[in-house]
């Protein structure tokens, strides 16, 4: 009996362990302009210049800038010429994330064992190889046009991967303390939420931490619905969001229409040191969502005892949530692309595993303002 249970454990250990993930290996945006693009993060985000890839090393249709910060890697990438997926994507989106790429040690097997369970196939398992190794990359589809790649680095040793050179520039601006990407949230259609919870949990193996309903996340005039899929070592985290009936026009329906379709609405990046992160931030041009001064009168009754002092916070605007294993701070900028679409969360956990439920309202009335302006509340 014994010598069985130990078996049913190992197998069910290994059902659970068919896609192992890492962690982010990297996001990367399709923009109309990555030169400009990659100058503005590294002005106003403090990454610096890594890789870069063009006509110069063979590339005929595209351009894409590699820069980095601590564990944070973004590419931007854009078309050289018309008629092309970038192109098209770009003209149908605006500048977007179209790739979260994940980090492997199999790329070949991340590919079997997802395809073999429903996913649809973005790139078959595929070497690249230069003097400095190999890479291996798969990738499926997720909402809308996003991907997933799997990317297996494990043997390779140069500064990115093949078909990249090192890119060196004389303008590199102090980093800004970002560190690694916490969660990436994306924005679904209409009833589509529960489609790709079930392809998280059935596809990649994925398990659902976490549910908010329109009671959860509502204000006067709008509503959403998310569930955050995590998987199992919780390095990877998708928090999923579709809209809920409202007197007016929520967040995520702005989205998916001035987005033309679901994608990447926002994503979290960690910092150790939220208040100088966000005063660096600032002092570089960044812009965040404005909290009122009434939400501090009562946050810490709510919250409890912070290690922090509350009137930098309440200066620069930074929300306080808590749940049962401790508190954290964050922050969300206005979207930074000219449709109101893609934003950014600055996000530092003080224990708290959980994703702000408590600052929902205010946050979301904060957005409805800047929709209002827009007139497209």
């Amino acid at each position: 009996m014994e010598t069985s249970a130990i078996a049913i454990s190992k197998k069910e250990k290994k059902e659970e362990d068919f896609l192992p993930l890492l962690g982010t290996d990297y996001v990367e945006f399709y923009v109309g302009n990555a030169k400009q693009a990659a100058h503005y993060y590294k002005t106003a985000f403090g990454f610096q210049s890594l890789a870069y890839a063009g006509p110069e090393t063979g590339l005929k249709d595209r351009a894409s800038y590699v820069i980095r910060q601590n564990k944070l890697t973004f590419i931007l990438t854009t078309p050289l010429r018309k008629d092309n997926e970038i192109a098209d994507h770009i003209n149908k989106h605006g500048d977007g994330v179209k790739v979260l790429a994940l980090k492997v040690e199999d790329a070949t097997s991340a590919w079997e064992e997802t395809t073999q369970r429903g996913g649809k196939s973005y790139i078959q398992p595929t070497t690249l190889k230069d003097e400095n190794g190999e890479v291996v990359m798969s990738g499926i589809y997720t909402y809308g046009e996003t991907v997933h790649l799997f990317i297996e680095r494990r043997n390779y040793s140069g500064v990115f991967m093949p078909g990249f050179r090192k890119w060196e520039t004389d303008y590199n601006p102090s980093e800004t303390g970002l560190l690694y990407v916490d969660h990436c949230v994306g924005n679904v259609g209409w009833n589509q939420m529960n489609k790709w919870v079930k392809f998280y949990e059935e596809v990649m193996g994925f398990r659902n931490i976490l549910s908010f309903d329109d009671k959860d996340i509502s204000t006067e005039y709008s509503a959403l619905m998310s569930k955050v899929m995590s998987n199992g070592n919780g390095y990877v985290k998708f928090p999923i969001n579709e809209p809920a009936e409202g007197k007016k026009k929520s967040q995520v329906e702005e989205y998916l229409e001035f987005y033309n379709g679901e994608g990447c609405q926002h994503i979290a990046i960690a910092t150790n040191n939220i208040i100088d992160t966000v005063t660096k931030l600032k002092g570089r041009g960044v812009e965040f969502l404005k909290i009122p001064a009434s939400y501090y009168a009562t946050v810490l009754d709510r919250v409890g005892h912070i290690d922090e002092d509350l009137k930098p916070l309440s200066e620069l605007g930074i929300l306080i949530d808590k749940d049962d294993e401790g508190y954290l701070l964050q922050i969300f900028s206005k979207p930074v692309e000219d449709r109101p679409t893609l934003f950014f969360e600055i996000i530092q956990r003080k224990g708290a595993q959980s994703f702000g439920k408590g600052n929902f309202k205010a946050l979301f009335e904060a957005i409805e303002r800047e929709q209002a302006e827009r007139g497209n509340l």
